[in-house]
């Protein structure tokens, strides 16, 4: 299955042809190749007008960005977390040994 890509001015004219001229969006869809569900997406973002619709792709971009920030952010400081909890538990003291090693333990226990 093959992945099609539409230019940006055939959206907008197949989202006319809904809007403007009246033609139902099953009809549309056939005539153009394109599912349903695109089109019902397209005529949701082409019927605002072009700064909303820039404002909108700019705050989306920038919540993908946070979000795979966000994930990096993530694993770094439990790559960190194990770290501590492996350099404490690998010193050779007599008693903080094992009480270290389980306090850690405990500390990595996410509460909610």
């Amino acid at each position: 299955m093959s992945v099609k890509t539409f230019t940006e001015e055939f959206k907008i004219e197949a989202v006319k042809q809904i809007t403007e001229q009246g033609y139902p969006v099953s009809e549309v869809s056939s005539r153009l190749g394109v599912s349903t569900n695109s089109l019902y997406a397209w005529v949701k973002r082409y019927q605002k007008p072009e700064p909303q619709r820039k404002q909108d792709d700019a705050l989306q971009h920038e919540v993908k960005r946070l979000r795979q920030e966000l994930k990096r952010v993530t694993e770094e400081r439990d790559i960190l977390k194990k770290a501590a909890v492996d350099s404490i538990c690998q010193r050779n003291t007599p008693f903080n040994y094992l009480f270290r090693c389980f306090e850690l333990q405990c500390l990595s226990w996410s509460v909610v």
